[in-house]
């Protein structure tokens, strides 16, 4: 690691869930001089262990840091933590990389509001899970000021193997949509294939491997039919709740460009059922015991 990477060696990190840990669990084993901070705190004690410095406020994880990178759930934890509480530390000419999932408009105001007080901006959205974020395997979909993409590119090439840059502030948030959306109408079409497998008399775990083992399975769908076979929903690679607010992005993404997602509208259905049938917390492979209003869910799992 170059000591001026992204303007320091001092790194802030802010949010510390699934794909945040990975990451910022690479960033030190990079070289990285890594302060963490997560609004519970004792989701911090594995990036700890691994070398980096745990702070008790997101405005001590960014003082002086030339560098901070944002992985937080959704736009009111970025209001919250970033420009809430850490925005008037950050130091002028600092660069934030934000792998935070936010709707396209929130991600242009955010590089709006950031330049106004002298601060970069890196889109970065991140797409795997995470044990890519762990092993450094990430997809990085980037926008903004290619010459900011340029100097965050030490962080960039630590977390992730594939970077691409879209284009200015909001569109690798666009881009992550159209990602996300795919794999929520993906994995809800097979949480419903399963279903249908079983109720016509077939073993729905034998159902679940051969997809998974067939031509139509994709990484992501063979990912989740081994979660789905072992009931296995918890900890989530990729929680319920956040594919929803996803989803409803894409719609309303798609709304103000005057179309429609019929197939990403019937998954929002699926997965808010999921959700209000309380797993949204649960890993997304879980809208197989909701995949059709009459179906067991993960409280009555007979599979007879």
């Amino acid at each position: 690691m170059s000591d001026d990477d992204g303007g320091g060696r001092i790194l802030g990190f802010l949010g510390l869930g699934v794909m945040g840990t990975g990451m910022a669990t690479r960033l030190v084993e990079a070289g990285y001089e890594v302060r963490v901070y997560n609004r519970t705190a004792a989701k911090t004690a594995p990036v700890v262990e691994a070398g980096a410095r745990a702070v008790d406020t997101a405005a001590e994880a960014v003082d002086g840091a030339g560098l901070v990178v944002v992985s937080l759930a959704d736009e009111p934890a970025v209001e919250k933590v970033l420009f809430g509480d850490a925005a008037p530390r950050l130091a002028e000419g600092a660069l934030v990389v934000d792998t935070s999932t936010v709707s396209p408009d929130f991600a242009r105001d955010a590089a709006r509001r950031l330049a106004a007080l002298g601060v970069r901006r890196v889109e970065a959205c991140v797409f795997g899970n995470p044990m890519q974020a762990r092993s450094g395997e990430l997809r990085v979909l980037t926008a903004g000021d290619p010459a900011d993409v340029d100097a965050a590119r030490g962080v960039l090439e630590a977390v992730g193997k594939d970077i691409r840059h879209f284009g200015p502030p909001g569109s690798a948030a666009v881009m992550k949509l159209v990602l996300n959306m795919l794999i929520g109408t993906e994995i809800a079409a097979l949480a419903e294939a399963a279903e249908l497998g079983r109720g016509a008399g077939l073993d729905r775990d034998a159902v679940l491997d051969c997809v998974a083992s067939s031509g139509v399975a994709s990484m992501v769908m063979a990912f989740r039919a081994a979660i789905m076979r072992e009931r296995r929903y918890e900890p989530a690679a990729f929680r319920t709740r956040l594919m929803a607010k996803d989803l409803r992005h894409a719609v309303d993404l798609a709304a103000v460009a005057g179309g429609g997602l019929p197939l990403a509208e019937r998954a929002l259905e699926i997965v808010t059922r999921a959700i209000d049938r309380g797993d949204g917390d649960k890993d997304l492979a879980v809208l197989a015991e909701h995949a059709s209003p009459g179906t067991h869910t993960t409280h009555d799992r007979g599979d007879a």
